[in-house]
């Protein structure tokens, strides 16, 4: 199968694409390897590695150090630094992931932050494999996420969890008359 190339990409530097890859749009690339049948859209990507069956976009910002691993999905407006997303993993739309090992088959729901840096010291975080973040989640580094883990919408998540927790930390809604 051929590549497609869209005539607005930019393909800067030191990159190897592999068979079957499209990529649409506005989309830049520089000193980034991009595996077999990935479909990017609209997205930047720089300094990454790509594995085969990836989708990308669309206004992706993959930054130096990602590391995107077979069949994963990446969605509209997300942004990912310096992280690894395991195979079959997804990270939907408008999230940031920083500093953090996403095992296999993950869902990031809408709007998950990793706060990675406290002021002082970038730290990483580790998601198991088969977890469930729901939308709004922030996950606080440094913490480890067992496989299995369900955490609900709206959870600031802040300590490890044990295989298979179920993980829910908001406040009660309150209700004031004027």
């Amino acid at each position: 199968m051929e590549n497609f190339i869209d005539k607005n990409v930019k393909i800067v530097g030191n990159c190897t694409i592999g068979k079957g890859t499209k990529i649409l749009g506005n989309s830049v690339i520089e000193n980034s390897v991009i595996g077999d049948n990935v479909e990017i859209k609209d997205s930047y990507i720089i300094e990454c590695t790509i594995e085969d069956d990836v989708k990308i976009g669309p206004y992706v910002n993959l930054r130096k150090g990602s590391y995107i691993k077979n069949g994963a999905k990446i969605g509209a407006f997300v942004e990912i630094k310096n992280s690894t997303i395991g195979e079959f993993s997804k990270v939907p739309h408008l999230s940031y992931v920083g500093d953090a090992d996403i095992g296999k088959r993950v869902n990031i729901g809408c709007g998950v932050i990793f706060a990675n840096y406290d002021g002082k010291v970038k730290r990483r975080s580790k998601i198991g494999d088969d977890v469930f973040i729901g939308c709004n989640v922030n996950i606080v580094a440094p913490v480890t996420i067992a496989d299995k883990t369900y955490i609900c919408a709206g959870t600031t998540v802040t300590k490890d969890t044990a295989i298979g927790d179920f993980v829910i930390g908001r406040v009660r809604q309150e209700n004031k008359k004027r």
